[in-house]
Parts: structure tokens; sequence; C-alpha cells
């Protein structure tokens, strides 16, 4: 039986650092069945932006991370079912652990909808059924 991964934001940088969690994330990154949420895209767009304006990134490097994303994994957009899901959820959630942002709440309803599991090292992630923890 397959699962599909849903690849956080924590993920894909670690990934492209190719730190020690980057490598546990590899595998699910590079698992056919691994999918992005375009909310991630602009998460991992809004770092790169950041990295460009601190001169560590140039914008021909940042677009050939973005086009990897895409060419690696499934882009899944945000649908109205994932929508309404997220308001359902967000009190339960939010009374477990603060500071839980829209943009996680996002990904892990997609997890949900998409019975897969996301793939990150964020701690607002730990300890749930729908996360492979990639942090130690």
């Amino acid at each position: 039986m397959s699962c599909n991964y849903i690849i956080d934001a924590y993920a894909w940088i670690e990934y492209f650092k190719a730190s020690k969690q980057g490598e546990i994330a590899k595998e699910f990154i590079e698992n056919e069945h691994a999918i992005t949420p375009t909310i991630v895209v602009s998460e991992i767009s809004r770092k790169l932006s950041q990295q460009i304006q601190l001169g560590k990134e140039t914008r021909e490097g940042s677009a050939k991370l973005l086009d990897f994303i895409r060419d690696t994994t499934r882009i899944v957009d945000l649908d109205f079912e994932t929508a309404a899901e997220v308001g359902k959820i967000i009190q339960e959630l939010k009374s477990r652990t603060k500071d839980w942002s829209l943009a996680d709440l996002i990904i892990l309803c997609t997890a949900r909808g998409l019975s897969g599991k996301v793939v990150t090292g964020d701690e607002h992630f730990h300890k749930l059924n729908d996360t492979i923890f990639i942090k130690e």
C-alpha cells in the first residue's frame, strides 16, 4: 500500500541545504508519491526572495529550485473541501499547540484529505499521526 507524502517547506529547505534532516527528507521528496501544496511553494518562494535580498541566492538559482519542486513532486492546489476542513480543525489544534499558522493547517488538511503524511521537522507537527517527523 502506498502513501502520499506531503512535503512541507521545512523538509524542502533542509533538502536544498543537504543537511542531515534533508537526507532523511530525500527519500520522501524523490518518491513517486511526493506532493507539494501550492502554499508550500509560496513559503519557499518567500524564503528564496529573502535570500536574494541578502545576497545569498540569485534569481536564476531561485527559479531553478522552484522548477525542481514542480518537476520532482506533484503540485496540488487548495480546494474547497480542504479549505472548509481547515476552519473546522483550527480550534481543536490550537487548544493543543499554540501558534499554528494558516499555512501549516492547510498543509495538514491537505495530507488528511489525500490520506498522506506531512514530511517535516516543524514542531507544530511533532507527535501528530499525520506526520513523518525528520527532526531528531
